[in-house]
Formats: C-alpha cells, sequence, structure tokens
C-alpha cells in the first residue's frame, strides 16, 4: 500500500486543520488506517485510527474531542481534522495502514506532512 499524506501547514494556536491522506495499491488488504506524529526530538506516537469496515475510531488522550478521524471509502481517502491546536501539536504528520486500531497494528507508513502550531 502507498500513502500519500497532505494538507499540513502552519496556524495559530486554537485554529483548524485538515489533513488528507489517499491511499492506492492493495488497499482492500488494508482494514484500518491511522494517523500518527513525531515532533522534534521526541518518539512518533499514535494519534488516531479508523477501521474502514464499520467506521470504529480509536483516539489517543491527547487530541480527544479536538481531533476527527473519518475515511471515504470510494476515494480510498482517510481525513484528519484538527480543531482547537496547540503549539504542541506541532509535528511531522504520517498516516499508516494497519490491521487494527491498536498502534501497534500499523506497519506502513506514508510521507509525513508538517503541521507547525504558533503560539
Amino acid at each position: 500500500v502507498q500513502l500519500q499524506a497532505s494538507g499540513g501547514g502552519l496556524v495559530q494556536a486554537g485554529g483548524s486543520l485538515r489533513l488528507s491522506c489517499v491511499a492506492s495499491g492493495r488497499t482492500f488488504s488494508v482494514p484500518a488506517m491511522g494517523w500518527f506524529r513525531q515532533a522534534p526530538g521526541k518518539e512518533r506516537e499514535f494519534v488516531a485510527a479508523i477501521a474502514w469496515s464499520g467506521g470504529s475510531t480509536y483516539y489517543a488522550d491527547s487530541v480527544k474531542g479536538r481531533f476527527t478521524i473519518s475515511g471515504d471509502n470510494a476515494k480510498n481517502t482517510v481525513y484528519l481534522q484538527m480543531n482547537s491546536l496547540k503549539p504542541e501539536d506541532t509535528a511531522v504528520y504520517y498516516c499508516a495502514a494497519g490491521y487494527g486500531l491498536h498502534p501497534q497494528s500499523f506497519g506502513s507508513w506514508g510521507q509525513g506532512t508538517q503541521v507547525t502550531v504558533s503560539s
């Protein structure tokens, strides 16, 4: 599966951004999609995941109530709507393909998109 993320940018604290990730290739073999992020000097961390079948979602505590993950099966595209952004949300955001909603289920990564939140 090939993954292409887009939509990052510079936004002020309290603002919003929507990230997109288009999957191509053997997308039928991927039950779930997710978003992870990596800030400078930190390890990559899980943000959110969605199951293609049924639409179940799972979020990191740090983004619950602010971020929403959604998917469009027809377009093989996953979105991450990010509201009430904080400076600590600044990171490179990566989309990933996996076999379940648990963060350890993900093993295929796309290129990242930079999100910068200014205070």
